[in-house]
């Protein structure tokens, strides 16, 4: 194997766990954020709706 491969292989291997926990953290942070709520609500009522 390559010298960039491995070298790539490791980077992913260490950095990629973090970098998607922090972006699950993000995206659950802004799904939960008390300001958020109105909004989600409107939403789960859309379907229900009547045009």
């Amino acid at each position: 194997m390559s010298d960039t491969y491995r070298m790539l292989a490791e980077f992913a291997q260490s950095w990629g766990l973090v970098y998607f926990v922090v972006v699950f953290l993000a995206v659950l942070a802004y799904a939960l954020w008390p300001s958020r709520k109105a909004q989600f609500d409107e939403a789960a009522r859309l379907p229900l709706s009547e045009d």
